[in-house]
C-alpha cells in the first residue's frame, strides 16, 4: 500500500502476517521521517504502575486511530520491561514501533481511512467589490 504524508515523497510500508496478528514494519528511511515527525509531539498516552491494561490498550488505539504517530511514557525503570512492553503494544494494536529511548515510546500506524480535513471543500472566490471609477467609463 502507498500512502501520501503532508507534501512528501510517497512511502511503502510492509505488513507481514504472522498467524492471527499483522505486524508493520518500516525501513529505516521511513523511521527517520517519523521521528522527525514526532520530534515536536508530547506524550499522548502514560502507562503507570498498573502496566498495559485493557483501557490503557483502549486509549493507545483510539490515538492511533485520531492521530496515527503517537508517543507513549512508560513508568518502568528497566530497560527490558519497556522493550517489552512496547513489542506487546505494537503486536495487539498490529502498529510498528518507531522509537525507544528512555520512558518515551514512538509507535505508527498508518490511517485506514482519510481524514476529515482531507476532504474539506474549497470555497469559492468573490468577486473584487466595484469602485466608483468602475461605474464612470
Amino acid at each position: 500500500m502507498w500512502g501520501f504524508r503532508r507534501g512528501r515523497a510517497p512511502f511503502l510500508y510492509n505488513l507481514i502476517d504472522s498467524g492471527a496478528i499483522m505486524t508493520l514494519t518500516l525501513t529505516s528511511a521511513q523511521r527517520r521521517e517519523l521521528r522527525a515527525r514526532a520530534h515536536v509531539l508530547h506524550p499522548v498516552v502514560i502507562v503507570g504502575d498498573g502496566g498495559l491494561t485493557a483501557t490503557v490498550l483502549q486509549e493507545i488505539d483510539r490515538g492511533l486511530d485520531s492521530h496515527e504517530l503517537i508517543k507513549v511514557r512508560v513508568f518502568s525503570d528497566t530497560h527490558e520491561t519497556r522493550g517489552a512492553l512496547l513489542q506487546e503494544m505494537c503486536d495487539t494494536l498490529s502498529a510498528a514501533p518507531v522509537q525507544h529511548i528512555g520512558k518515551i515510546l514512538i509507535i505508527y500506524r498508518p490511517r485506514t481511512d482519510a481524514p476529515a480535513a482531507a476532504k474539506k471543500q474549497v470555497r469559492k472566490r468573490k468577486l473584487p467589490r466595484r469602485t466608483k471609477r468602475s461605474y464612470q467609463s
